[in-house]
Parts: structure tokens; C-alpha cells; sequence
């Protein structure tokens, strides 16, 4: 998987949703109003991520999430699956009770 430049990766980032560039990965906190709902938060993105074969690095502190995407396969650089995972992210946040 080829690695994105950072021009690729700073105009994906325009059609995300408070995702930032920094350090070779993209990130992004999310705080929820429990911890019961950044866990279930996480369970079902961890669907998603199975189901794309892609996993986050990702920690959670009571009712937050720190999630950041990068491809071990590209050297921990960002490619395409980290955006293609990061809009599911996006998806599950937009649907998000």
C-alpha cells in the first residue's frame, strides 16, 4: 500500500470531520457523554474496522476516545485505508444518538 503525501492527505482531510494530520498518523478525540456510550462507540466501530481488516490505535479515558489511523503495511505512514476507515468513523459519529 502506497503511502499518501502530504498534500493528498491534508485535501482528504477537508472531507473529514475534525480529523488533523500530525506525526505520521490521523487523529481524532472524540468526548461522549458517558463512558457507556464511548464504549458501545467503540465496539461498533470495531465492526467496522473487522470488517475492513484495518484496526485503530486508539485509547479510551472515561467518555473519551483518542483514535489515530495509520497503515502498518505502509511503514506507519497514512494511505487510502486510513481514510476509507476514518469515513466510516465519520458515519457511525453522524448516526450516533
Amino acid at each position: 500500500m502506497k503511502p499518501l503525501s502530504e498534500a493528498e492527505i491534508q485535501e482528504q482531510l477537508k472531507t473529514l470531520d475534525g480529523w488533523e494530520f500530525e506525526e505520521n498518523h490521523i487523529g481524532k478525540t472524540i468526548d461522549f457523554a458517558n463512558f457507556k456510550e464511548a464504549m458501545a462507540f467503540m465496539v461498533r466501530v470495531g465492526f467496522e474496522a473487522e470488517a475492513q481488516g484495518h484496526h485503530p490505535e486508539w485509547y479510551n479515558v472515561y467518555k473519551t476516545v483518542a483514535i489515530q489511523l495509520s497503515t502498518h503495511d505502509a511503514d506507519g505512514k497514512v494511505t487510502e485505508k486510513d481514510i476509507k476507515l476514518a469515513k466510516a468513523i465519520d458515519e457511525v459519529l453522524s448516526s450516533w444518538a
